[in-house]
């Protein structure tokens, strides 16, 4: 059994695309168990460039098998558009399976997420917009509409027509906004329904056949720990749960068939949205950090917040996420730096804490506790291995074990799959 979990080990964006890719190029299937297309993976082959959303990036592996599972809210139109463009770049989109169990959004869920974003005011989450939030909110009220009732028109039809006059009632009444039109709804996802129809099956079985095979499964995630629904930064999270106990759910398999958990660890922090964020750099340094890492989202393009690492989100993921091993992420973005601080702390009012603490308010006051270490200049994107780094670059990578307790198996000196020193296997046979 060879069961490896990828997830972010902070506010996401941490370059998990990257790994999944590299992970996914030797996997017999690659999972994606949570999320929707609010996410945004860059892989980079060559000298080409993919941005995925909704599709997992096995993909670009012509022999895996490309699951999407129950635990996704399914976007139809989305979806289509990045098949279109996947195969318009030469890529096969065969090799994709959509659980018949995952929930899909529909054009009111998108409605409903902007308008509520917009009623908050100042107090803006700052939502991609994506209809994500609402469609989660339908599948907990028990409300919402899945693949299955998707590609069995009747069903389908009378449900949605059910769910867009309600829905129509609050966007109008509640908001004042403009009621959907249901005929046009109804009409333009049945069109979608009969190129989805080929794609969709029972994907719990062919991952639970594929982890007793003996294959190499790979499950992909979306957004990072400090978005968990549960143990993120609430209520700026996502709506899901990008820890590693959500891929069992979403993926339809126990959690004990599990057996590798990578925490993707950006070489620094960075975040997308309100919210404290105890190590920021609102300087020259966190500009240059931006620029140089190209700090910007892949689904949204807004500009990320950047700051020092800190350690205390990373040893709290590994906590929650059962982390076996990190991999550690644009590392070559710190060189040219003379000094580098590591977050290994907080101070709450005079009082150490060594713990993230759930209280916003609480962490809105805290001050970083940091360590400085010499950095380096070296142009670091050339090495190919862990020897091959400077001294003083193996001692930012040291410290991050010591202090988490986790070992850093990969680390990535540049975008490209070459870019990637491997200093432990991650399947196992």
């Amino acid at each position: 059994m060879s069961t490896v979990v990828i997830v972010g080990s902070q506010w996401g964006d941490e370059g998990k695309g990257k790994v999944i890719d590299y992970l996914a190029s030797e996997a017999d299937v690659v999972v994606r168990g949570q999320g929707g297309n609010n996410a945004g993976h860059t892989v980079v082959v060559g000298d080409k460039k993919y941005a995925l959303h909704l599709i997992p990036s096995g993909i670009l592996n012509k022999d895996a098998v490309n699951v999407i599972g129950n635990g996704v809210v399914f976007d139809p139109e989305g979806f289509l558009k990045e098949i279109d463009n996947l195969q318009a770049q030469g890529v096969d989109t065969s090799t994709i399976v959509i659980s018949d169990r995952a929930h899909i959004v529909m054009p009111y869920h998108k409605v409903l997420d902007r308008l509520a974003e917009e009623a908050r005011g100042t107090e803006k989450i700052g939502t991609t917009i994506k209809g994500i939030g609402p469609a989660y909110m339908d599948k907990v009220e028990r409300s919402g509409i899945r693949i299955c009732d998707l590609i069995n028109e009747p069903v389908f039809e009378a449900k949605a027509l059910a769910q867009i006059e309600a829905k129509n009632k609050i966007i109008s009444a509640i908001y004042g906004g403009e009621p959907l039109n249901a005929a046009e709804i109804i009409h333009a996802y049945k069109s979608f329904a009969k190129r989805i129809r080929p794609f969709v099956q029972d994907t719990s079985v062919i991952v639970y056949d594929a982890v007793k095979a003996n294959k190499k499964v790979l499950l992909e995630g979306a957004q990072g720990t400090l978005l968990d629904i549960d143990f993120g930064t609430y209520p700026y999270v996502t709506s899901s749960h990008p820890i590693s106990g959500g891929f069992a759910i979403g993926s339809g398999i126990g959690p004990n068939l599990i057996e590798e958990v990578i925490g993707i660890t950006k070489a620094y922090t960075t975040r997308v949205g309100k919210g404290p964020f105890v190590t920021e750099l609102d300087n020259e340094i966190g500009d240059r950090i931006r620029e140089a890492g190209h700090e910007f989202g892949t689904t949204t393009g807004r500009p990320r917040r950047c700051g020092w690492l800190d350690l205390v989100i990373v040893k709290y993921a590994a906590r929650v996420n059962g982390m076996t091993c990190m991999s550690l992420m644009l590392l070559d973005v710190l060189s040219g730096f003379d000094k580098l601080k590591v977050c290994v702390g907080y101070t709450h009012k005079g009082n150490r804490i060594n713990h993230f603490p759930a209280d916003l308010n609480v962490l809105a006051e805290c001050e970083p506790v940091y360590v400085e270490i010499d950095g380096w200049n070296e142009d670091i994107s050339h090495c190919d291995t862990y020897e091959s780094l400077p001294v003083q670059a193996q001692k930012y990578i040291e410290l991050i074990e010591e202090e988490v307790g986790v070992p850093v198996k990969i680390v990535s000196v540049g975008p490209k799959r070459s870019q990637t020193i491997i200093r432990d296997r991650i399947y196992r046979d």
